[in-house]
């Protein structure tokens, strides 16, 4: 009988160890469900703030503001007007007729009225002087000197550009002030009917030759563009008409005098 009793108890024990790892299994895989939900509500409730987020950047609120970066078309600086002038070798034939230099300060809130007299009617000039303030001083010397009067205008294009040439007092294409001044205003420069621009033979060697353009002339940002023609389209317009001569610098066959140049100030 002792023996079946022990038999009884061992059984009895083991049945207990049994519940009882039961239990415990039972208990873990409700605390790994009770974890489990609880993660995914909060997956839940982040991706509903993250849905309600993109909602209200996509209008109903601004979002925040980008990083700035360079752009090609972002404005150019100002230019200082600062100016500088260099006087070039009388060898060069830039000085035939030398009537001093302009001061290194160019106005860069001006703007200027040119009125050109010409054997062919006068025509107006607008010479906004913020974007290229030393050419504009440049031009603006060289008129109150004298320097241009009685000049004749050597070169005309008639074919796919459409300019008149004009500010080199030999008449040659050769002729400058004696001095040279830096490229301005290039930056996107076009040269649509109407616009004034400098002449040069290279990077940075202005001087006083300009050219008027009656026809969208396709060139490249080379020319400092410094003014329009706010006045006298239709004369140029007839002198294209006439044709040009043919020799080297192709000169209209209708010849353009400057008589006189005048700038004043209207702003």
């Amino acid at each position: 009988m002792a023996g079946a009793k022990r038999e009884r108890e061992l059984a009895r024990a083991k049945h207990e160890r049994q519940q009882a790892r039961r239990t415990a299994a039972a208990r873990r895989s409700r605390q790994r469900a009770q974890i489990a939900a609880a993660a995914l509500a909060v997956v839940a409730v982040m991706g509903g703030i993250f849905a309600l987020t993109q909602i209200l950047d996509d209008g109903t609120q601004p979002a925040a503001a980008p990083t700035p970066q360079a752009s090609a078309s972002a404005p150019a600086a100002k230019p200082s007007g600062d100016c500088t002038y260099t006087k070039v070798p009388e060898a060069s034939g830039q000085q035939a007729k030398f009537v001093g230099m302009p001061g290194a300060k160019g106005d860069t809130e001006g703007v200027y009225t040119a009125k050109v007299v010409t054997n062919r009617g006068a025509l107006e000039l607008k010479l906004p002087a913020d974007k290229a303030p030393c050419t504009v001083n440049s031009f603006r010397f060289l008129a109150g000197k004298g320097f241009y009067d009685n000049t004749r205008c050597h070169r005309m294009l008639v074919g796919t550009e459409g300019i008149l040439q004009c500010g080199d007092p030999t008449g040659t294409g050769r002729g400058g002030p004696g001095y040279s001044f830096a490229d301005e205003n290039l930056s996107g420069a076009t040269y649509p009917r109407g616009t004034l621009a400098m002449a040069n033979s290279g990077q940075n060697t202005n001087g006083s030759q300009f050219f008027l353009v009656f026809r969208a002339s396709s060139f490249p940002p080379s020319y400092t563009p410094f003014g329009q023609i706010t006045k006298g389209l239709d004369i140029l317009d007839t002198v294209a008409k006439g044709g040009v001569q043919k020799t080297q610098n192709t000169p209209p066959k209708l010849e353009v005098v400057i008589e006189d140049i005048v700038v004043t100030e209207t702003r």
